[in-house]
């Protein structure tokens, strides 16, 4: 099972050599076993891969987040139809009812909400309202309680801060460990055999990831918490990242969550709840979808 990322932050080839993705950097060189790799962040625009390795990685699962100019990633690159059974998959998850879709969509905004209680809890701030919130989230959440909790959430968490200022630092630490989290959840969904372009709550024709958009609601608080250990608890807001920084964000995927009792890392959980998730439009149910909790 993959259990590595790799960030690749200074002028770099890498190729393929019997399975293994070589990393050469001058004299450097730097062998990583495929099997073992989930995702690789090219952070730097003095990155050249070849096609074969491309091609391997497909083969072998591995998303490949690339950045842009100002070191924020910018796209990934995932396999596609790798899974035995994608056509059944894939109906099952078009014929979701719209019923089905709602209690789904309730589950993930209940887990969102507990585990940015758990994130203040954790930070030392009272967390009772949101828990108190989580409980009244109804199918579709038709009171938008998620936006509720969230003004409160944000207030609490962060001092002197608001999620749209986009000269604030911590602003672009999020948004950085989104992404990366974003592209784990979308390759553990098309290992699944689900098609990340459908989603149950986001359904912008625009967006070719709107079920990886639904099920990272949950995976967000991760990033938040995250954050909030590397901005000196959340009193950082200025400048720009550092790559010791961007370094740190993209080993989101490694953070610990709780899942069904046992703790893995968020890697592992993307792919447990995107399994589950297959099981849920199969059967026709979502009570036992079991989602990620925070430590």
């Amino acid at each position: 099972m993959a259990w590595r990322g790799l960030h690749i932050s200074r002028a770099s080839r890498l190729t393929l050599s019997h399975r293994q993705l070589v990393v050469t950097q001058g004299a450097d060189e730097t062998q990583i076993a495929l099997e073992d790799l989930a995702w690789v962040v090219l952070d730097t625009p003095e990155a050249t891969v070849t096609s074969a390795l491309l091609n391997a990685c497909m083969e072998a699962g591995v998303a490949m987040i690339f950045s842009d100019p100002r070191h924020m990633p910018s796209g990934v690159l995932l396999p596609f139809h790798r899974h035995h059974r994608q056509a059944g998959v894939a109906r099952a998850q078009l014929d979701a009812s719209s019923a089905l879709c709602n209690w789904l969509w309730r589950a993930l905004v209940r887990a969102k909400i507990e585990n940015q209680a758990a994130v203040l809890a954790n930070s030392g701030a009272a967390a009772q309202r949101l828990r108190a919130l989580a409980a009244r989230v109804g199918p579709a959440d038709p009171e938008n309680i998620e936006a509720q909790a969230a003004r409160f959430y944000w207030q609490k968490l962060f001092t002197g801060f608001t999620r749209d200022a986009e000269d604030d630092r911590r602003n672009a630490m999020l948004n950085y460990a989104y992404a990366v989290l974003r592209g784990g959840v979308a390759r553990a969904l098309v290992a699944a055999g689900l098609l990340p372009a459908i989603g149950m709550h986001h359904a912008s024709a625009l967006n070719p990831f709107n079920l990886a958009d639904d099920v990272l609601e949950p995976f967000r608080p991760v990033a938040d918490a995250l954050v909030y250990r590397l901005s000196a608890s959340g009193t950082q807001n200025t400048g720009a990242l550092s790559w010791e920084d961007r370094r740190a964000l993209a080993a989101v995927l490694l953070e610990p969550v709780d899942l069904g009792g046992e703790t893995v890392t968020a890697l592992v959980a993307t792919e447990t709840v995107a399994q589950g998730l297959v099981r849920a439009f199969e059967v026709g149910r979502a009570k036992d979808w079991i989602l990620p909790r925070m430590p």
